[in-house]
């Protein structure tokens, strides 16, 4: 172009720059919405997912503000870029929606298991003594079971064999049980030739301090098991943050897409309004590539 085609260009477009006073200014941005253009088409609208068209309209009025359009081509463009930025938005909150699902998901998974089906598997052990005291559910059970003997030693001034037949597991008798079995053999031994009221007293006491060690034992187990039973759903809970791989390659493809997009439609836009004030823009490059191998 010669200098005189250049000069001619630049006076041209400060006749379309498009309109100057704030009135005509946004009449100019309402035009998308205005014909519906956009909304109507871009906007999920279902029964139980809808975005907002307010929201949208928000967004579409802000970039043609910024970027201020001016003919069919450039408001082309900007629509363009608005409805690729929206769909990005989308990804983003799909993603973030694909994450909180996989969270939850699991977290209710795994607290809403019966714990009958947890306790089957202890009968593996023959006795599940060990295995209980690896779980804070069997020490709860075993910490259930001795308060409900140490209550009864209380109120009958003894350790009966009544109340260690409530110590059971399935219905069984197990190490719980057996170690108040013995205990109880060993408190009626009367080497000392105690008095009847004198003996008494004595297997109260011993069998309740035999109680109270074993309750501070599986407290000790519980705590420790309640401990591990958080950190382990924490660890969980943070490796399902990350999403599954096939959706992240799914997200992953779809964002590069429209990210193309993007930016494309802003270097076109960009080459419009900067011809339009009459700046020399050389075309764009093109680079193909063939696979000779």
């Amino acid at each position: 172009m010669s200098p005189a085609q250049i000069a001619a260009n630049r006076r041209n477009a400060q006749k379309s720059t498009g309109p100057k006073t704030a009135r005509g200014r946004a009449i100019a941005k309402m035009n998308a919405l205005k014909h519906g253009m956009l909304g109507k088409d871009v906007l999920v609208r279902g029964r139980h997912a809808s975005e907002s068209q307010r929201e949208f309209r928000s967004l579409l009025a802000q970039f043609r503000e910024h970027l201020a359009p001016v003919g069919p081509l450039e408001e082309m463009l900007v629509d363009q870029i608005v409805t690729t930025h929206w769909r990005l938005r989308r990804a983003v909150k799909a993603e973030a929606g694909a994450i909180a699902l996989s969270v939850d998901d699991g977290h209710w998974q795994r607290t809403r298991h019966d714990p009958w089906f947890e306790t089957l598997k202890w009968d593996i052990f023959g006795d599940p003594t060990l295995a209980m005291r690896n779980s804070a559910l069997g020490n709860s059970m075993m910490e259930n079971q001795l308060k409900a003997v140490r209550a009864s030693v209380e109120q009958s001034g003894e350790l009966t064999e009544a109340a260690i037949q409530t110590v059971v597991f399935h219905g069984k008798p197990y190490g719980v049980t057996k170690d108040l079995e013995e205990l109880r053999l060993r408190l009626h031994q009367n080497p000392d030739g105690l008095e009847p009221s004198a003996l008494r007293a004595r297997q109260k006491e011993q069998a309740l301090e035999f109680i109270d060690r074993k309750l501070r034992l599986i407290c000790w187990d519980k705590t420790a098991c309640e401990e591990h039973d958080r950190n382990v759903e924490a660890a969980r809970q943070a490796v399902a943050i990350l999403p599954s791989p096939e959706f992240l390659d799914k997200i992953m493809r779809y964002e590069t897409k429209l990210e193309r997009q993007l930016y494309r439609a802003m270097n076109q836009l960009e080459r419009l309004q900067r011809q339009r004030l009459g700046e020399s823009v050389p075309p764009p490059m093109s680079l193909e590539v063939t696979d000779k191998t």
